[in-house]
């Protein structure tokens, strides 16, 4: 129940209780990390790279124009900039009008702050040439290369590609519903927020590695990154966080969790 601070200006409510997610505890965060970190350290230690080539070859030598326009097409699903951060900014806004509440809002900015925080970083880190790359590529799939050559793109690992898609689509996902409810639409179609939080992502994994945008090493680790991030955004309770009593009660809860 809610209750009012005084003179505090804030909303004292109940200890914040995480939100659940699937599967359920921490030692799938801590899988994802060790995952991460494990193929990072394989890549450093100059493992990986006969698959990362491989793989790399048989795209190159398998794509006829039809397939190649098909994936970029479809690769345009995991475009954070353009798309995925203004969608979701889109149905933030729209969310909150509907529910006269800022909270919808919070999770765009929350998303957008975990993705700068760290996909950007951790490319800067690893320094490595995309396998699109000019450079030959015994030297293009290198990770920690700071010896390329000025102006060559190393940026590649992990995919930013893959990690926005899953961290936006789970937003996207979660903000629909939240939008749906508001409409009148208590019981969303049965899969739907699930088929937006699997689908897109599973098709950018696919079309960037097949489109040479990035090393399938570097796919893996911007899944196991985007689902680490992506459960922690989950977890959050939008609804129960505290916030300063705001002019208009739209610091109202219930967005996503009633359907009033």
């Amino acid at each position: 129940m809610r209750e009012s601070g005084r003179g505090t200006g804030t909303v004292r409510r109940s200890a914040l209780r995480l939100r659940p997610v699937y599967p359920a505890g921490w030692w799938f965060d801590a899988l994802l990390l060790i995952g991460l970190a494990g193929i990072t350290l394989a890549l450093a230690n100059g493992h990986l790279y006969g698959l990362d080539q491989s793989v790399r070859e048989w795209s190159d030598t398998h794509r006829p124009d039809v397939a190649y326009w098909i994936a970029r097409v479809f690769n345009y699903l995991g475009q954070g900039g353009w798309l995925l951060t203004p969608l979701a900014a889109i149905l933030g806004i729209a969310t909150g009008l509907r529910s006269r509440s800022i909270r919808p809002l919070l999770v765009v900015a929350a998303a957008f702050v975990a993705t700068y925080v760290t996909i950007g970083p951790f490319k800067i880190w690893t320094d490595r040439a995309a396998p699109s790359s000019k450079l030959p590529p015994e030297e293009s799939v290198k990770i920690f290369n700071n010896h390329l050559p000025v102006g060559e793109y190393s940026m590649s690992y992990p995919s930013g590609h893959v990690a926005n898609a899953i961290i936006w689509y789970g937003v996207i996902s979660l903000l629909l519903v939240a939008l749906l409810r508001t409409l009148g639409r208590p019981h969303p179609p049965a899969g739907l927020a699930l088929a937006i939080r699997i689908a897109p992502p599973a098709i950018v994994f696919c079309t960037t590695t097949y489109l040479s945008f990035h090393w399938i090493t570097d796919s893996v680790a911007g899944l196991l990154l985007g689902l680490f991030v992506d459960r922690i955004l989950t977890r959050v309770p939008w609804d129960d966080i505290p916030l300063p009593r705001l002019p208009g009660h739209v610091d109202r809860p219930g967005v996503f969790t009633s359907t009033s």
